[in-house]
């Protein structure tokens, strides 16, 4: 069918894929959760009257499992900021993501400075979501006076 084989190691396609399989279940998890509590009567209550599934999907269950939707995010976004190890069997040596140039920089290059910089940016993209996501829930969490 084909003239010569597919190249399927060493892509960004191949890497995409492997984190995929590796942190669908961290966010399949806290939305199954989410939607397990969610009340179908408010979706039967949409579609009795005359909203199409995909509007009703969209302004009734998305609002409701977006605490879900959060807390997914936050699981599988934190560990992949740091992953290297998945980048460097899939991706090849020519891939580049930050959890890899620090590793580079501080084991192949010993340049301590450089990558104690880069795992300062490193905390900075994980607290800067996790203060976001703090600073809108301590809201809802804490009684209005």
């Amino acid at each position: 069918l084909i003239s010569e084989p597919i190249q399927m190691l060493y892509t960004n396609v191949s890497m995409l894929v492997g984190m995929t399989y590796v942190y669908l279940p961290f966010m399949v998890l806290p939305l199954y959760a989410t939607l397990v509590k969610m009340d179908f009567r408010l979706l039967e209550a949409a579609y009795d009257l005359g909203t199409s599934p995909f509007k009703a999907f969209w302004l009734i269950t998305v609002p409701l499992s977006k605490a879900g939707i959060v807390a997914g995010f936050m699981l599988v976004f934190i560990p992949s900021v740091g992953e290297f190890v998945i980048p460097s069997l899939l991706g090849g040596p020519e891939n580049i993501m930050i959890g890899r140039v620090v590793w580079d920089e501080m084991f192949t290059s010993n340049n301590w400075p450089r990558a104690t910089a880069l795992a300062v940016v490193m905390i900075a993209l994980i607290v800067v979501p996790l203060a976001i996501y703090y600073h809108y829930t301590g809201d809802a969490a804490e009684p209005r006076k």
